[in-house]
């Protein structure tokens, strides 16, 4: 069983949707991560550069989320997954959340959640 950074409830601003109003207004979205990926080297050596850092991680969601517009809230999940992977993760829980999407019905969220590992099964260090 690998370890895991746990990033909760990230929240940015953004222009994803596929009514009009919503590429031109923008709204609120939350983030959030269950990554795995090795910290015993980090947690044993208390060196930050042995891990994945939690602030890089956190600045890349950052330039997606409230970077390019896309349609789909699956996009924007599939981008973040790409992008969490190729900085080192073995795999990543990615959850979407549209925090006030403008439709005729009292919601919480409507949201996505998406799971991707490293194709080859190999592991990063």
């Amino acid at each position: 069983m690998a370890d895991k950074l746990l990033l909760a409830n990230m929240l940015f601003y953004g222009y994803h949707g596929a009514l009009p109003e919503e590429t031109v207004l923008g709204q609120r979205f939350s983030v959030s991560l269950e990554i795995e990926c090795d910290v015993r080297p980090a947690a044993l050596s208390d060196d930050l550069s042995l891990t994945l850092d939690y602030a890089t991680v956190c600045q890349t969601v950052k330039e997606i989320v409230e970077g390019h517009a896309c349609r789909l809230l699956e996009t924007v999940a599939e981008s973040i997954a790409a992008a969490v992977l190729a900085l080192g993760a073995f795999s990543v829980r990615v959850t979407v959340k549209k925090l006030h999407p403008p439709l005729d019905v009292m919601m919480d969220f409507a949201g996505v959640e998406i799971e991707r590992s490293q194709v080859s099964g190999a592991r990063l260090p």
